[in-house]
């Protein structure tokens, strides 16, 4: 099949990179000429584990194309993919500009059957604007032409998001009562990806719009829950790991996301949630869920800032904290909405220095950063390291942020003779208290009370 797909950016390039890779030819639109001609060159503007090789090998073989040419895009495809980006308004409702403002473009271009996809993140409804602004568009050229509108959420997870593209849990396709053309065609263009057993699942263009906002506020809800449980157990003595155990054996409940930490960050679940409530408080609803969630989140991502202040005090002139990892997540350089924006700014203006390192985000950290804080500040304050190792050297403690594969585990006894005051603090639960104790090592932990209590009564503390 033809494919063109509006938006070369994450969500457009792992879609397109992926369809390429079974034989459909797809052509890439951007804005962005800089981007486009990295893209061309065979480089990447942001890091996915896997993408490479499949937008090289199949751009290598002619199936995979990118362009800045409206014309030329429209005309490709008789599918034609939104996957642009949907920021949070000021009121904290999606900003369909881009995605309608691509609408109006496909409607002033098109010359034959099309089916339009929205990729993107939309709130309901959204597939009902897109058709309309098309339709008025192909008025306005006094042109009668049938077309499809198709709502195709994506569901894929940075940092794993080639292996969600190529091996899906579910794809869900909302169509227009008895749109069977669009049906067949989407059957037809997953047919490869869900061989082994039908995931495709048909509902209505409104049903698909809220499954994809339903589908990120319950999983954001759970990292709220377990956090805020987190902090219910490290009042009362408690475990949360042995608290997550028990509930996570529960089929009902299940493991994923059940895991207490500093907060979730990216792009999606803090916009995603924001753009939901919007859209319940304007059908009258008050979304009550929906605004702890969210309230929960901001103010977990300042439970390292407090527990270094209740260690050493409200001010850290004077004070260097390692910091390891500044992505949002492992496996990505996104530093959209990360945890250790906020902890970073927090240290700096109570007077500490922070010696960074991440394995793929400094970059980008650099970039996100210097908008927060401006370059001088940054610069006066924070260190970005060569390595993890290198991080330690000469800090009072260690702050973990992101729960990458390398610092999983590592050298105790180096991490002991490195740290001036051997502290952890460790916003990813990835450590064992009672273990680091052994090597001189004191890790405060999320949630973790009795763990805690272990290590107080292993040194006499009272």
């Amino acid at each position: 099949m033809k494919i063109t797909v509006f938006g070369a950016g994450y969500v457009g390039l792992v879609s397109g990179a992926c369809l390429s890779d079974m034989g459909n030819h797809v052509l890439c639109l951007d804005v962005d000429p800089h981007k486009v001609n990295e893209l061309q060159q065979g480089r990447l503007t942001l890091h996915e584990p896997g993408l490479l090789e499949v937008v090289q090998r199949n751009a290598s073989a002619g199936r995979l194309e990118f362009t800045t040419d409206l014309d030329r895009a429209v005309a490709h495809a008789t599918l034609v993919f939104i996957a642009l980006p949907t920021p949070p308004a000021e009121d904290g409702s999606a900003d369909l500009q881009h995605v309608l403002a691509a609408a109006k473009e496909i409607g002033r271009r098109m010359t034959d059957y099309k089916v339009i996809i929205d990729k993107s993140t939309v709130p309901v409804g959204t597939a009902d604007q897109v058709r309309a602004l098309i339709a008025a568009e192909l008025a306005e050229r006094g042109m009668v032409l049938d077309f499809s509108v198709v709502s195709n959420p994506e569901f894929l997870k940075e940092g794993a998001a080639v292996q969600d593209f190529a091996r899906p849990d579910r794809v869900v396709v909302g169509l227009a009562d008895g749109d069977e053309r669009a049906e067949m065609l989407l059957r037809s263009l997953y047919a490869p990806f869900v061989r082994n057993r039908d995931r495709l699942l048909v509902m209505s263009l409104r049903s698909a719009e809220l499954t994809k906002y339903a589908a990120n506020a319950m999983l954001a809800t759970r990292i709220s829950f377990m956090n805020e449980m987190a902090a219910l157990a490290e009042a009362l003595g408690a475990d949360i790991e042995a608290v997550r155990g028990g509930i996570g054996s529960d089929p009902r409940i299940g493991t994923h996301f059940l895991y207490a930490g500093a907060g979730y960050g990216g792009s999606c679940f803090p916009k995603d949630i924001q753009a939901l409530a919007h859209s319940a408080a304007s059908v009258g609803l008050p979304g009550r869920l929906l605004a702890a969630v969210e309230a929960v989140n901001a103010e977990q991502k300042q439970v390292l800032a407090r527990k270094i202040v209740a260690t050493y005090g409200e001010d850290l002139n004077g004070r260097s904290f390692a910091l390891w990892g500044l992505a949002f997540k492992p496996e990505t350089d996104d530093m959209r909405g990360a945890p250790s924006r906020v902890l970073i700014a927090e240290l700096l203006r109570r007077g500490a220095r922070v010696q960074a390192y991440d394995p793929v985000a400094t970059q980008t950290a650099i970039a996100a950063l210097t908008e927060d804080l401006g370059a001088a500040v940054l610069n006066q304050g924070v260190r970005f390291a060569r390595s993890a190792m290198d991080a330690l050297e000469g800090a009072d403690a260690l702050v973990v942020v992101t729960e990458w594969k390398e610092f999983r585990a590592p050298d105790f006894e180096a991490m002991s003779r490195a740290l001036r005051d051997r502290r952890v603090f460790d916003g990813r639960n990835l450590y064992e208290p009672a273990l680091a104790r052994h090597f001189g090592l004191e890790v405060q932990a999320i949630g973790r009370g009795a763990a805690a209590t272990v290590i107080k009564a292993s040194t006499g503390a009272s």
